[in-house]
């Protein structure tokens, strides 16, 4: 892979250094860092790149950055999808804890188009193994990923669609860094995994209150506190969480 052009200081806001672009990364030393910094490569991920099948071997992992989100999806023997869990530049994308083969569960799908700094999973192991604070970064990660799995599990079974959107929506916001999300309201509909139609309906609901515009490929939010008002406890559940667990990383 590519090394990545080395910042003189990592807390430079302006440099395109993956320090500074993947709030996992900037969360690690500088000694840690170094050590995965030459295996690094910037790659570029359109809308809709399936990163992984389920029974694939999770080869590689990815570090989405700046606006940049995925998503890992339960794959049903007919087709249909639904998000199991929303990655952007808090996380990773791939093998997190896994040691050996690492087949995939689900599907993982590039959501918001974007850049990503990608490293060979079997190099972020050995880097894990190097250090125990590295290690303890990763299993605390995986820790938050895993109680955003749950509560989707919670939220799908339990709420509304309209709850579910707006918990989507506030997850989304945060990961976009812009009051700009740029989605399509098909994309919006199989994360929920409910009919366009119905997303439809509901966005144009939260539009009339005034939280929302929506615009060809985008959703503009307009109001974030009633937004989260109309959403479920499961926003506010997964972000405690993720800020006990991981507080260097929380958007």
């Amino acid at each position: 892979m590519n090394k990545v052009v080395s910042a003189p200081d990592s807390t430079d806001q302006s440099g395109p250094h993956p320090r500074l672009s993947n709030r996992l990364l900037a969360a690690l030393s500088l000694r840690d860092f170094a050590i995965l910094e030459p295996h690094l490569e910037l790659v570029a991920l359109p809308r809709g790149r399936v990163l992984f099948e389920p029974g694939d071997d999770v080869a590689t992992t990815y570090f989405p950055c700046r606006q940049t989100m995925a998503s890992l999806l339960i794959v049903t023997r007919d087709g249909r999808e639904v998000e199991a869990a929303t990655i952007g530049r808090e996380g990773a994308v791939g093998g997190i804890v896994s040691e050996g083969h690492k087949p995939a569960f689900g599907r993982a799908v590039v959501q918001v188009a974007g850049s990503a700094y990608a490293i060979s999973t079997s190099h972020l192991e050995a880097a894990k193994l190097g250090s125990a604070r590295f290690g303890d970064l990763f299993s605390r990660y995986a820790d938050a990923l895993l109680a955003q799995m749950m509560q989707s599990v919670a939220c799908n079974a339990l709420h509304t669609v309209e709850e579910r959107c707006c918990r989507w929506l506030l997850a989304t916001h945060d990961r976009a860094g812009d009051k700009i999300i740029h989605l399509t309201q098909e994309s919006l509909a199989e994360m929920l995994g409910v009919q366009r139609t119905t997303v439809s309906a509901v966005t144009a609901q939260l539009a009339a209150r005034g939280l929302l515009k929506t615009h060809r490929g985008r959703v503009e939010i307009l109001d974030r506190a009633g937004l989260e008002k109309a959403s479920c406890e499961c926003y506010e559940a997964v972000e405690h969480h993720f800020a006990t667990v991981l507080p260097e990383v929380t958007l």
